[in-house]
């Protein structure tokens, strides 16, 4: 029994991961109604042609509704949110799964959402929505939104991003612990490749190490194509190929993270293959590692961006050469970071 007991439990993730509650999605769309003084339209995205890596929710949508399946639209009016969803499709479903629809028992507790209705009562709820709204905020450049456009040419469409985009910025402490949860995830699979590391191993395996505790701990991507370089691909700051070969002497840039319910982390760290930094590579390291430190020690409320990115270019300017005898700061090439 004890046994059985300790292989349930080695067979268990790592983390627990808890989704967002529908409660909050529905605050999230309340919070939005306030800001807009028009009708938001947000469409989902459609079953794609290539579904090698599986389908992705729309950032936008996914943040407002929570709603992982494709083909929905949401409509956002000053007192009103309602999902449209498509109709069973059997002959699709047979390859890719059930999906859900407006006629399923229980969709209002599955969706989060009161008002859930087929999709081909869109144009018209769209129609009665905009008797009363001059202002459509939608995203630019989806081809369902140019086809609205042409059908109500009197009304006046505006990026919806802004206004959404000042709701993401502040993080719910339901989305602060699901980050935290992909960053644990994150650091595990950075530790496991740490462990593996070896002169002789190639790029990919370190990156299918990494891959395998992502995935055994239920995150369901990549946050981005992981980046494992070795020796000079080190250098180069969005390098993905991951197949050299890693020899002794060397150090390895591993930036990767994983993404887990939709929220992502991102890791970057640098270790030397055979475990132990040469004293030249212990110094770049220390003076990389000073001025992030000095960046971090410098943020509060009120400070910008460019003024840390100064900061830390400063700090690498004052601390430490290059093998010319110049300063280090010329080698900064990328910025401090991104939200």
């Amino acid at each position: 029994m004890r046994r059985l007991l300790l292989l349930a439990a080695l067979s268990l993730p790592l983390f627990a991961a808890g989704p967002i509650p529908h409660d909050e999605y529905r605050t999230r769309r309340a919070a939005l109604q306030k800001t807009l003084d028009g009708t938001l339209i947000l469409f989902g995205r459609t079953e794609g042609q290539d579904e090698v890596y599986g389908f992705t929710q729309e950032s936008n949508f996914e943040y407002l509704t929570g709603w992982p399946e494709p083909g929905a639209i949401l409509l956002l009016t000053a007192t009103r949110d309602t999902l449209f969803l498509p109709h069973h499709r059997e002959p699709l479903e047979r390859f890719v799964g059930k999906r859900s629809s407006a006629e399923d028992q229980n969709i209002a507790a599955r969706t989060g959402f009161t008002d859930v209705l087929p999709i081909e009562k869109f144009e018209a709820s769209l129609d009665k929505a905009l008797d009363s709204a001059v202002m459509v905020y939608a995203l630019p450049n989806q081809p369902a939104v140019e086809k609205l456009k042409s059908r109500y040419p009197m009304r006046t469409f505006a990026d919806a991003r802004p206004s959404i985009g000042k709701l993401r910025l502040k993080k719910s402490p339901a989305e602060i612990a699901a980050i935290q949860h992909a960053t644990d995830v994150t650091l595990e699979g950075h530790r496991a490749a740490w462990k593996r590391m070896a002169a002789g191993l190639y790029e990919y395996q370190l990156a299918a190490t990494i891959t395998n505790v992502y995935m055994e701990n239920g995150c369901e991507r990549h946050a981005y194509a992981p980046i494992v370089g070795s020796g000079l691909n080190g250098t180069v700051l969005h390098y993905s190929a991951n197949k050299r070969r890693m020899d002794q002497g060397e150090v390895v840039v591993m930036d990767t993270a994983a993404e887990c319910s939709g929220y992502a982390s991102d890791v970057t760290r640098t270790i030397p293959v055979t475990g132990k930094f040469t004293p030249r590579q212990r110094e770049l390291y220390e003076i990389v590692l000073g001025a992030q430190k000095a960046a971090i020690d410098a943020i509060k409320p009120g400070v910008a961006m460019a003024d840390l990115t100064k900061l830390v270019r400063d700090y690498m300017k004052s601390h430490g050469k290059d093998l010319h005898g110049q300063p280090l700061d010329k080698y900064f090439i990328h910025g401090l970071g991104h939200p």
